[in-house]
């Protein structure tokens, strides 16, 4: 309140000079004045092109009092950017986390074809040069009295930023799939990543690198492998669209390319918000093994239809 209070002040000083020497109506200057005060930019703007249009022998005294506002302004946003950068970096591990929860039932296709249930949590914490991202995600079904699904991943991926859209990217994540025929896989992974757009309504984020995965085969799927260690190609992308007010569109995509087996991984989404915080998304997953265990379909689809909760 004082920093707003300050700031009308000070715009409405501005008028001072001008009413003392212009040839400016009282309420032009009053109105001038109370555009300046909103600190909105287009306000401003059509009241001082208003005013230009109507007293033209004005425009030169015009033109500095705007100048001297447009100083102002770009001033006090210097100083709450500066004041921005102190909280984050005053700021303790746990807080500036944000997130999604995630919770709905789902359909799979390919290694079964049951309905069953899907949860997921994910939180990303925004620094000034670092990213922090936790995802987890659990999908089960039971079928008859067996078990028919059983997928759980948990994945932590640091970023730390380089230029202005480019960034050194780690990843480390764990999963376990005893319909694919794996108890447990591990991917470690790091390199450098790009993001080609990064607005409100529109991001896509580009990365690759090396990888090294461990996987461990269900003895009763094949009782000789046990577990694999490979060195791997890691490249991924992610992508949003905010095509309309309560409407986006999401893909990410990623591969591991390794010495007996490619995974390949693409996530379609679309997300209708409903207000309160809360939105619906329906989504579909396909995951692709060039060389999976026996008895295990190369390609697993999955359908999901959730409700988001944002935090």
């Amino acid at each position: 309140m004082k920093r707003t209070a300050a700031f009308s002040t000070a715009a409405i000083a501005l008028a001072m000079p001008l009413a003392a020497q212009a040839k400016l109506p009282e309420p032009v200057l009053k109105m001038i004045a109370a555009a300046e005060a909103t600190k909105d930019p287009a306000q401003v703007a059509a009241v001082y092109a208003a005013a230009e249009a109507a007293y033209p022998d004005e425009i030169e005294a015009l033109a500095k009092r705007k100048q001297t506002f447009d100083g102002l302004v770009e001033k006090r946003a210097e100083r709450e950017a500066l004041l921005a950068k102190e909280e984050i970096r005053h700021a303790s591990l746990f807080d500036r986390w944000e997130g999604k929860g995630e919770l709905g039932a789902i359909r799979a296709t390919g290694n079964s074809d049951d309905l069953g249930l899907t949860a997921a949590l994910g939180v990303e914490r925004i620094g000034i040069d670092w990213r922090h991202k936790v995802t987890a995600q659990a999908d089960y079904q039971r079928s008859d009295g067996d078990t028919t699904r059983e997928r759980f991943l948990l994945a932590y991926e640091p970023n730390f930023n380089i230029a202005q859209s480019s960034f050194i990217f780690g990843l480390a994540q764990a999963e376990r799939d005893r319909i694919q025929g794996y108890s447990s896989r591990y991917s470690v992974s790091g390199g450098l990543g790009h993001r080609v757009f990064d607005r409100e309504d529109l991001g896509l984020e580009i990365k690759a690198g090396p990888a090294w995965r461990t996987t461990k085969v269900i003895e009763e799927v094949e009782p000789d492998v046990g577990r694999e260690s490979y060195f791997a190609g890691l490249a991924a992308m992610n992508f949003r669209w905010q095509f309309a007010p309560t409407l986006k569109f999401t893909q990410n995509a990623s591969a591991f390319v390794q010495s007996g087996n490619d995974t390949y991984t693409s996530l379609t989404g679309l997300e209708a918000a409903m207000g309160s915080g809360l939105s619906a998304r329906l989504s579909y997953r396909v995951v692709h093994d060039t060389s999976p265990p026996d008895d295990s379909a190369k390609t697993d689809t999955l359908s999901r239809i959730t409700l988001i909760y944002d935090f």
